[in-house]
């Protein structure tokens, strides 16, 4: 039903001439089965979030990647769902071009040892390996659990949020996250 009363939303927007909710409209479009679970929002929502930690403990913070196309996953060893996505995430990372980046964020008490460990066991190879032990930011993004997935444009911007696990090596997820990153 909340997929049925955003594609109207979006409809009467793309109607109106609003050349962004255009954009969103064949997003949602595109958005299919268990896709259609994203939440996407009618207006970009403004990100404050605070930093993390990258691999080496230093402090960082997604103005790193200002500028590109962000999918921002909040993710623990700890929780089955999340453990179960990383190695898609990782595929759909190498299959996105361009401006285009996964940044998974691993949340809570996750030894970096372990995460090393797991990293190498699932040969994640395209995914940085970053932290945020205290769980600040998914408590400032307001995450209603784990995982979640937040779609954030070049200005920094949350337009999107996918709330649990996802196939995102699907076609219908890479197709999703292509057109999203060219704007089509």
């Amino acid at each position: 039903m909340r997929l049925f009363r955003s594609l109207v939303l979006y409809a009467g927007l793309c109607l109106m001439g609003n050349p962004a909710a255009a954009d969103m409209g064949r997003l949602m479009a595109l958005a299919e089965g268990e896709l259609g679970r994203i939440q996407f929002h009618a207006e970009p929502k403004p990100l404050a979030l605070s930093g993390f930690l990258d691999e080496s403990g230093n402090a960082t913070s997604l103005e790193a990647y200002r500028g590109q196309y962000v999918l921002l996953n909040f993710w623990a060893l700890w929780c089955a769902p999340c453990v179960k996505e990383m190695p898609a995430l990782n595929a759909l990372d190498g299959a996105v071009g361009g401006n285009f980046e996964v940044v998974t964020l691993a949340v809570g008490r996750n030894a970096r040892p372990a995460v090393d460990a797991f990293f190498a066991e699932k040969g994640l190879d395209n995914l940085p390996k970053l932290f945020d032990p205290k769980m600040t930011l998914p408590r400032e993004a307001r995450a209603p659990g784990l995982p979640v997935t937040l779609f954030i444009d070049p200005e920094g911007h949350e337009v999107a949020r996918a709330v649990g696990d996802y196939h995102w090596d699907s076609d219908a997820a890479i197709t999703l996250v292509e057109a999203w990153v060219s704007g089509s």
